[in-house]
């Protein structure tokens, strides 16, 4: 019984840094996930982070960026999404056939990146925040509104400056 232990010490002891590291890691995770399990949550976690947003393409110029709106979510009036560019990430709303809303999508609250709306308001993922299209906080923990970026709008494209 005691060569066993010590074989298995050995083997313990033989493991790459790289092997400890992953077996760390699925223990730490393991951890927190018993955790958050046994504590029923953060008061501060959402209870409903919505629906994701639709991703759309955006190209930048400049800091001028211009979002098409054909054949995605933005095409009719209503119409929400998010665009990546390389100066940042935004949240366009179409608001009509001529013009459109658009918003930073870093959360003022702790500077999550907002990704889901429910119904018209956009979602923070990390502590349950909501926004009005326009930007203003519907509910915190935030307790500012989202920047907003003057855009125009065509049949086919928003264009804002960011």
């Amino acid at each position: 019984m005691r060569r066993q232990k010590v074989n298995k010490l050995d083997n313990f002891s033989n493991q790459t840094r790289r092997e400890f590291c992953a077996c760390c890691s699925k223990a730490v995770g393991l951890l927190a996930l018993g955790g958050a399990a046994g504590c029923g949550g953060s008061p501060t976690s959402p209870s409903n982070t919505g629906q994701p947003l639709a991703s759309v393409t955006a190209t930048v110029s400049g800091r001028t960026v211009t979002v098409p709106t054909t054949g995605n979510a933005l095409a009719t009036a209503g119409g929400m999404a998010i665009a990546q560019t390389s100066i940042g990430i935004f949240l366009v709303t179409r608001t009509s056939a001529s013009a459109a809303t658009v918003l930073t999508a870093t959360c003022t609250h702790e500077g999550c990146t907002i990704t889901g709306f429910s119904g018209s308001q956009f979602v923070c993922p990390c502590h349950g925040s909501t926004f009005s299209a326009s930007g203003s906080v519907v509910q915190g923990p935030a307790n500012r509104p989202l920047q907003q970026f003057p855009a125009q709008a065509t049949d086919t494209t928003v264009t804002f400056t960011a």
